[in-house]
């Protein structure tokens, strides 16, 4: 369950994006700082890697220091670079039988590992406890009965919503119990309406398919089917480009060559983030940043037409998963520290919510307090959309990490009207059966 914070959260935020240096350094190999290979030879060696910014890597230095400290006959080496190096690294470390003993996996990419082999089954791991984990999202990596990650936190898609623009606009901030999809079309024209142009009422929301994930399951539909094949229609998706298209018309988001410029730049470079629009969709995880780079209390808003259709199409998601590797030397020394990050609080107090409210529903109770303002809000949000959730979705098929690029081709060229809303929809549909093999 999610635990509502208590008390007074201190302000402040950690997280940050990844900088410009650390982008054009694709690796950093960050030896932790707690002693030597040992004298007396009895020290495991393993590798632990990661994706995301400076200052991930930074504050997973310092866990990592104070687990050497509490074990001193381990001493981990971590590996971490941006997300884009990220898989290309792993990958060709897998495939060479070089794979780091732990690394963080993501769901698009978790089933494809899991058929190769390269993943050890958790279940199976001495000495972890994964009992404690959030019933929500505790089996998201289980797959043919076995469980291949062990999430190390929980998200939620959501709207990020600037106050201010809707002020400036003389716009009401809509109450996102009961808000339609035609609401939010509506809302989005009147602010840029409103503002002359400085706000934009939304950022394009096309180029994510998690969007339409949400969509589709309040339609009674999903992204994917257990068996990895397509489980939407034609037509929803066809109702979601024409979405899209009307905002495109409307001036309720970015014109096509600014919205390609806009989500090139990530979440720092939103149109909420950088004070130049009013909404825009993101992970529930990703406020603080928001609200860092913007300088202002953005709040959280549930999607549009969660009491619209058949049922609530949110869901909680796994921020990411912890693996271990199946060719590791050290299974029982790499289970340790998994369960570590999984389950002392001392880990949880440093990385807070950066990798998602803490899987483990005592851990996350235990460092509720010590939330920064923006993740206070994030774990309200959170424990506010729990009653509203239906259920959680399969591990997606293998492929699934290519949709993302086929999710942008296709709404860029809706966008620049090369295509209609329904060649869109043909065109997503053929591609990604072709990516997934899931006609």
């Amino acid at each position: 369950m999610l635990v509502p914070p208590r008390g007074r959260p201190r302000a402040g935020r950690r997280g940050t994006a990844l900088t410009v240096s650390a982008a054009a350094t694709a690796l950093v190999l960050a030896t932790s700082a707690c002693g030597g290979s040992g004298d007396d030879g009895d020290t495991v060696e393993l590798r632990f890697s990661w994706w995301g910014s400076d200052e991930r890597q930074t504050t997973m230095l310092q866990v990592i220091e104070n687990f050497e400290a509490d074990n001193p006959d381990i001493r981990i080496t971590g590996e971490s670079t941006d997300w884009g190096s990220y898989w290309d690294r792993l990958a060709t470390s897998t495939a060479a039988n070089d794979a780091p003993d732990i690394a963080m996996q993501e769901e698009r990419y978790l089933r494809e590992y899991a058929d190769r082999g390269a993943l050890l089954d958790l279940d199976e791991a001495p000495g972890l406890d994964l009992s404690g984990l959030d019933p929500l999202i505790a089996e998201s990596g289980d797959l043919d009965g076995q469980t291949f990650g062990a999430a190390s936190g929980v998200n939620a898609y959501a709207i990020h919503a600037d106050p201010e623009a809707f002020e400036a606009a003389g716009v009401e901030m809509p109450d996102d119990e009961t808000w339609t999809w035609d609401d939010y079309v509506e809302i989005s024209a009147q602010i840029t309406e409103g503002t002359d142009g400085e706000y934009v009422g939304t950022q394009t929301m096309g180029y994510n398919e998690t969007g339409f994930q949400v969509f589709a399951r309040q339609h009674g539909e999903n992204l994917y089917a257990e068996d990895g094949s397509l489980a939407f229609s034609e037509e929803t998706l066809t109702a979601w480009f024409e979405i899209t298209q009307e905002l495109q018309e409307n001036g309720g988001q970015p014109s096509a060559a600014e919205g390609v410029e806009i989500q090139g730049g990530g979440v720092d470079q939103s149109v909420v983030a950088t004070n130049r629009g009013a909404m825009a969709h993101f992970w529930s995880n990703q406020l603080g940043n928001m609200a860092e780079s913007s300088g202002r209390d953005i709040q959280l808003l549930r999607y549009p037409g969660e009491t619209e259709f058949e049922r609530t199409g949110g869901f909680f998601k796994p921020a990411m998963f912890y693996s271990i590797a199946a060719g590791t030397e050290h299974p029982e020394e790499s289970a340790r520290f998994v369960d570590y990050m999984l389950n002392d609080p001392a880990a949880s107090e440093l990385l807070l919510a950066d990798l998602g409210l803490p899987a483990n529903v005592d851990v996350r109770e235990a460092i509720a307090d010590d939330l920064p303002e923006a993740d206070t809000q994030m774990a309200e949000f959170m424990s506010g959309i729990e009653g509203t959730i239906v259920d959680g979705n399969p591990p997606p098929p293998i492929g699934a990490g290519q949709v993302v690029e086929i999710s942008s081709r296709v709404t860029d060229s809706l966008a620049f009207g090369d295509i209609t809303p329904a060649e869109a929809a043909q065109q997503f549909m053929a591609e990604v059966e072709a990516a997934t093999g899931g006609a």
